[in-house]
């Protein structure tokens, strides 16, 4: 490809990231404004019937909720769809597949659990809702490890170390956010808690939208054609040739 050219994939990461991080807010403000939850910048615990600004506190009741189940919807969908095209980008250029593979099944998990999130509000069904935590935050970290160490194997366009080092850093500020936030919620720090939280998410979502500097290099394509049940000779295929049409998307 054109140096001087970039893939329009190139902003299906950043579309997920601020998608995501413009939803989540819209969901805490709306929270904020119907008294359900104390501002981040509360210096109170509890104030009457008001949580911690939880993310899931914040999309638990609606109209709040409603928004909530469709941005965790849709960034559900949009992580799916980019784990499966890293892992086609990828593909071909690693020797041994199975950290590739473990990508994929990472990230695809964490999807499944965002959906968890987002449609098992915390009041209604707690378990279901934090095993979906469990796995976005779980999986989810382990997806950004893995991603850090095959941009620095596979130096894709020689910009693994400029892209991969980053990633290592936000992997491990990721990780670090993770222990904390288990931390302070169990000891019912949960200012704090729910403050680490929201800067983990954005961690999350940042991260995911570095994915566009990989992106911004490959074209992918769905090919369609008719499917014919014995092979055809190659003179019978030239014969035919008027009749077949591949579609390209």
């Amino acid at each position: 490809m054109d140096g001087k050219k970039c893939s329009v994939w190139m902003f299906l990461p950043l579309v997920f990231t601020l998608f995501t991080s413009a939803g989540l807010w819209i969901v805490y403000f709306i929270a904020v404004e119907d008294d359900k939850i104390l501002p981040l910048n509360s210096a109170a615990r509890k104030s009457g019937g008001k949580h911690a600004p939880y993310i899931s506190f914040a999309g638990d009741d609606p109209p709040a909720s409603c928004v909530f189940s469709q941005v965790l919807n849709m960034a559900a969908f949009l992580a799916l769809v980019v784990a499966v095209l890293r892992f086609i980008q990828l593909k071909p250029k690693v020797l041994n597949p199975w950290l590739n593979i473990s990508g994929l099944v990472a990230l695809c998990l964490a999807s499944f659990g965002m959906t968890l999130l987002g449609n098992f509000q915390l009041t209604n069904d707690e378990e279901i809702h934090n095993v979906g935590t469990s796995l976005t935050f779980g999986f989810g970290t382990l997806t950004c490890w893995i991603q850090a160490a095959l941009t620095l194997k596979v130096n894709i366009k020689n910009e693994g170390r400029k892209v991969g080092i980053p990633r290592v850093i936000l992997s491990a500020v990721i990780t670090l956010c993770v222990v904390l936030y288990f931390i302070l919620m169990a000891q019912d720090i949960h200012m704090y808690a729910a403050r680490v939280q929201w800067g983990l998410v954005m961690c999350f979502l940042s991260y995911f939208g570095t994915l566009a500097v990989e992106f911004r290099h490959y074209r992918y394509e769905i090919v369609c054609s008719e499917y014919q049940e014995n092979f055809l000779s190659f003179s019978e295929s030239l014969s035919e040739a008027s009749e077949y049409q591949t579609d390209q998307v």
